[in-house]
Parts: structure tokens; C-alpha cells; sequence
């Protein structure tokens, strides 16, 4: 039989004490269900004796259907000189009412003595006595060894001892700690295969931080040094530079090191889901970076690496995306070659031939050098690719448009377009007043388009971003925009350029209303707009 890991997630408590973040007991509760989904082992819920939020998570996580995972408490060792029965910290641990508890202690002298201003003798009974008090309750009993990594180099018999003390008090898993971030991977081995010699019958386990950017490597070394329990968080994310990534550690333990570690019914699959989740919880942009999970993990942008994967996909990718949940994406930019655009055109379901491509390429090629970017606004390349079949009509031809921006006494601000279009041989023309002249082309256009495209009430326009390409030439630089659009499902982007801001707003204006409807409907099951028979 396989050996597995159990994986131990403190999103919720160490997580949290990133900067910036901040989880209400609703976002907990949310997470909890996601991470349950997953087939995680542990879930710490926080510290019930620090905070009234952590308490109400207690109280109301006992009502969630949990199928995979047990709810865990933190809090640590008594204080010198008080009893464990009659410690507030001990106590909130029991009042939380979970099945297991972890129990943060000293291992360090240099904690011992200047911050717990205590002996080292009486380190070890706090230690020991909070543990086997915890146990006389039936309560599974996990044990962080604070810092040991860094107390055992300062003294390493006392690390040793402290070890011993938890072992007395009878824990159910000692977890070794680098907790400062500094250890190397060859350290962390060395020093639980030295735990696993002393204490043979002893489960442990390891809990990193990424200080030191090995936060991942660590906790892999010490698997195969023998450790049984993994700590860690989603998305990396905890103090100063993080905890270690179970976004990264739970596919490398399965694909990588064949070692199970999710529940026997859990899923994998759902990796990349929870990831991005958990950020939008949290508030965070995704990170589009991140191995497995990141929208841009199995993201291919040079031509050679395109050419080869359409011959095997396997060429430049280490898994199969969908395994962990996630896609393969085909960029677009100058240094795309013809079969990103191929790729491109297939992943849209669109049969493009490769003069047509070729074509498109070199028209990208020549606007990426006048200041656009494509890899950026994937809508603004299918838009283009739809505009080089032989059969593409144009939803609409502009004749003119016009931009008028005024500041008037008593009257403030105003801008006002007019749009003048031909729209299926009528011509239409619109104006509207809008908080600006982008805003004003927008409601414009908006206008001429919705009675004969009603489902452009739909597309919201939801991001709008500025770049200055060449401030040096002042007010005539080069400017780019970005435009994010979203139809309730779906999010686009699209891309213009160009020394006029208003022009290069249009541009990308028109690109985000084509890629939109010609969207809505393929939705239908209709023949796109953009395409006649």
C-alpha cells in the first residue's frame, strides 16, 4: 500500500495574516466548503482564543456537512506558572469543540528566554502538560515545534528535548517548523531524518515558510525524509513572504512523487477552481504566474514552442492541464508564428486556412511594432482572425464619428459623440452625453447598435486601462488602451493604439462589441454575425 501524506491547510489562520488580507467568518466558512471539495485532511479554523471572528467560526463550521475534512483549533502552550485547566488560551481551545487541536511551543532558547522569559525547564512542562491535558479530553493532538529548524542550529539537544517533551504529553503528530523562512531543503532532510531516528514511533510532520523562496522544496524534502503531514496554505499566501503553496505541493506530491495525499473521493481537478476562489475571497488579483493553477501555467507564446506542441502537445507541456483543472492557451503576439494562429483560430472553432492566418500574422506583427499588444486582448485577435475569412461581413462600417468636450460656466463638464454608422445599408446616427468622451462614444454607439443588436444590453464594459508607450514625446507620445468587457459569463479583452487616446479608445471600443455578439450568438446556436453564408 502507498504511503500518504496528510495535508493540513491553514489558509484560514496563517493564511490570513498576510498583508492585505482580511476573511470574514462568511469567506471562511466559503473556504472551508472548497477546501472540503478538494479532500483536504485538516483544516485550521483560526485561533478561537485571539478574536471574537475565530470564535463564530468555531460555532458555525459544526453546521457545514463536511465529507472529507476535520476542523482544527490553534492556540499555544499554557503560560509559566498557570495550570492547563486554567489557562484562557487552553480553555478557548477546548470551547471551540473540534475534533483536533494544534498546539504551537518553543523550541528555540532564544524564544524561551527573551520572549517567553521563562527556563528552559519550564518550557518543556508547558509543553508537556498542555498536550497530555488536550489528550485526557479525547482530542487529536497536532504539535508545532515553533521554529525548530532555526532553535535546533543554536542547540540542538534542547531542540531535541523539546521534542521529547511533546512526545511525553502524547501527540498525535510533531510538526517541525521553519517558521523564519531560512532553511534549506538539505537541512530540513537532514534534521527529520535525525527526529525519525530519535523518535521512531512518532508521526511528524513539516509546516515552511517562503522567506527564502524554498518554501515548496522544503516541504517536498521532507516528505521524502519520511514526514507524514504537510502544511501549508492556498496560493502561498501567509506573513511576510508567504507559507508554502499546496497549489504546488498537492499535484507534486500526486503527479510528481506518486504519493497520495486527497482524500480517496476527492478532487484534483477542482485545484485550479479553489485557487482562483480563494483569491477573489480574498480580494487578490489571481496571480496568472502560479505553477498548475495560474492562468498563464500552460500558456505558449513562442512560435517554436506553438509549431511543436501542434505536432505533440506533450513537446512543452509537463502535464495535462485539465488533471489540476486548468487549460492550455495559445498567446498571440510578434513573436507568434503561423501555428498560434492556427492554434488561436482552432480554440475558437474557427476553420482558418494558413494563408489567412499568415495574413493575420503579419497584420499583428505590424500593429504590435505601431504599439498594440495582443498577448493581452485575446478578443482583439479572434476578432481579426473572423475578419480574414473570405465569407466575413462587418457588423457595421463607420462613416464618422465625432468627440466634443466641454467646460462651460455653470454648466461644468460635459462630453458629448456622435456617431454616424452604416448598419446593414442604413445609416444611422446617434449622439449621447456621457462622464467623458470615451464614456460618450460608448453610449453612442451603444445606441446606433441596440436596435438591431439587442443583445449588446448584455456587454458591460468593466475595465479601461491607459499606457503611455513613449512618454518622452510628451503630449504626442504613443498611447494604448485596454478594454475589459463581460456579458455575465464571460470576460474579453481588447486592445488599441494609437497618438489620439479617443481613436485608439475606438479602436478597442469596436473590437470588444464584435467579439461580444459574435459570442452571443454562437451561444444561440446561430450562424455568427460576423459570418454570412
Amino acid at each position: 500500500m502507498k504511503r500518504a501524506v496528510a495535508i493540513y491547510d491553514t489558509t484560514l489562520r496563517d493564511g490570513s495574516q498576510r498583508e492585505g488580507i482580511s476573511f470574514s467568518v462568511a469567506d471562511k466558512l466559503h473556504i472551508t466548503r472548497l477546501l472540503d471539495e478538494l479532500g483536504i485532511a485538516y483544516i485550521e479554523g483560526g485561533w478561537p482564543g485571539s478574536n471574537p471572528k475565530d470564535a463564530a467560526y468555531f460555532e458555525q463550521v459544526r453546521e457545514l456537512n463536511l465529507r472529507h475534512s476535520l476542523i482544527t483549533a490553534f492556540g499555544s502552550t499554557r503560560r509559566k506558572g498557570v495550570a492547563p485547566e486554567e489557562d484562557a488560551n487552553i480553555r478557548a481551545l477546548v470551547d471551540a469543540n473540534t475534533p483536533v487541536v494544534t498546539v504551537v511551543g518553543k523550541t528555540s532558547m532564544l524564544h524561551v528566554t527573551d520572549v517567553l522569559q521563562t527556563t528552559a525547564e519550564e518550557n518543556l512542562n508547558m509543553i508537556a502538560d498542555s498536550l497530555a491535558y488536550l489528550k485526557s479530553l479525547g482530542k487529536e493532538v497536532i504539535y508545532d515545534a515553533e521554529h525548530f529548524f532555526d532553535g535546533a542550529k543554536l542547540d540542538m539537544e534542547y531542540g531535541f528535548d523539546t521534542l521529547a517533551a511533546a512526545c511525553e504529553g502524547g501527540a498525535d503528530v510533531i510538526v517541525l517548523c521553519d517558521t523564519n523562512g531560512g532553511s534549506t531543503p538539505w537541512e530540513v532532510a537532514e534534521f527529520m531524518y535525525k527526529a525519525r531516528e530519535l523518535f521512531p514511533e512518532m508521526d511528524f510532520g513539516i509546516h515552511t515558510h517562503n522567506d527564502s523562496e524554498l518554501a515548496v522544496a522544503n516541504s517536498l524534502a521532507a516528505v521524502r525524509a519520511g514526514a507524514m503531514h504537510v502544511q501549508g496554505t492556498i496560493n502561498g499566501y501567509g506573513e511576510r513572504c508567504g507559507n508554502a503553496n499546496l497549489c504546488s505541493i498537492i499535484p507534486d506530491l500526486i503527479l510528481k512523487m506518486d504519493i497520495p495525499c486527497l482524500a480517496r473521493d476527492g478532487n484534483l481537478a477542482t485545484l485550479t477552481h479553489l485557487s482562483r476562489a480563494v483569491a477573489e475571497i480574498a480580494n487578490l488579483a489571481p496571480d496568472t504566474h502560479l505553477p498548475y493553477v495560474g492562468k498563464s501555467a500552460f500558456a505558449h507564446k513562442g512560435g517554436i514552442h506553438v509549431a511543436a506542441m501542434r505536432r505533440n502537445v506533450d513537446s512543452y507541456q509537463h502535464i495535462e492541464p485539465t488533471r489540476v483543472g486548468n487549460r492550455t492557451r495559445v498567446l498571440v503576439s510578434d513573436l507568434s508564428g503561423r501555428g498560434n494562429l492556427l492554434s488561436k483560430a482552432e480554440e475558437l472553432g474557427l476553420d482558418v486556412s494558413k494563408d489567412e492566418a499568415v495574413q493575420v500574422l503579419n497584420d499583428i506583427k505590424h500593429l504590435e511594432n505601431a504599439g498594440f499588444v495582443f498577448e493581452g486582448a485575446e478578443a482583439s485577435v479572434a476578432v481579426r482572425l473572423r475578419r480574414a475569412r473570405p465569407n466575413y461581413q462587418p457588423l457595421f462600417n463607420l462613416i464618422d464619428f465625432t468627440v466634443i468636450v466641454e467646460d462651460r460656466r455653470g454648466r461644468g463638464q460635459l462630453a458629448e459623440a456622435m456617431v454616424k454608422l452604416d448598419v446593414d445599408g442604413d445609416v444611422v446616427h446617434t449622439a449621447a452625453e456621457g462622464n467623458g468622451p470615451v464614456n460618450a462614444l460608448d453610449l453612442a454607439l451603444r445606441k446606433a447598435l441596440l436596435p438591431k443588436y439587442p443583445a449588446l444590453r448584455d456587454i458591460q464594459l468593466v475595465d479601461y486601462k491607459v499606457r503611455i508607450l513613449d512618454s518622452e514625446n510628451a503630449t504626442g507620445a504613443m498611447t494604448r488602451v485596454l478594454i475589459d468587457s463581460y456579458n455575465g459569463s464571460e470576460r474579453w479583452s481588447t486592445v488599441g493604439a494609437g497618438t489620439d487616446i479617443i481613436c485608439a479608445s475606438w479602436l478597442a471600443l469596436v473590437d470588444s462589441v464584435e467579439y461580444g455578439l459574435s459570442v452571443a450568438d454562437e451561444k444561440k446556436g446561430q450562424p455568427s454575425l460576423m459570418m454570412s453564408d
